[in-house]
């Protein structure tokens, strides 16, 4: 349950600060996640939207969180209150999130799958 609190705040980190480097090694190069618009965006994508300073997530606060680990991956759910903007729009709200970590073949935990619904 460590390990995967501490990638957890390794990617929120990250996120925070829109730490190209660290999201390149936290996601995978296969990474599919859906939006809570029902978008599939791809780690390219996702990574493109940090550097263009487009997304701006200011805080994070996790309200709640479930771990579940298995052998070689980890499924979180978190349910966290989001400070932010997008395209220069409030983006703020209480999101959920459902991440699936796996070990790569070079034994690196990398996010291979994510979910996200806002909560009304």
């Amino acid at each position: 349950m460590e390990l995967a609190k501490s990638l957890e705040e390794q990617l929120k980190a990250a996120i925070l600060t829109s730490d190209l480097i660290a999201l390149e090694n936290l996601l995978a190069p296969d990474l599919i996640f859906t939006n809570h618009l029902g978008q599939v965006v791809s780690k390219a994508q996702d990574i493109a939207l940090h550097r263009s300073g487009l997304l701006k997530i200011t805080d994070m606060e996790t309200l709640e969180e479930m771990i579940c680990a298995h052998n070689t991956s980890i499924v979180v759910s978190v349910l966290l209150r989001l400070s932010g903007s997008y395209a220069g729009s409030d983006a703020s709200g209480q999101f959920r999130f459902t991440r699936v970590w796996a070990l790569n073949a070079k034994l690196q935990w990398q996010v291979i799958a994510a979910h996200s619904s806002l909560i009304a």
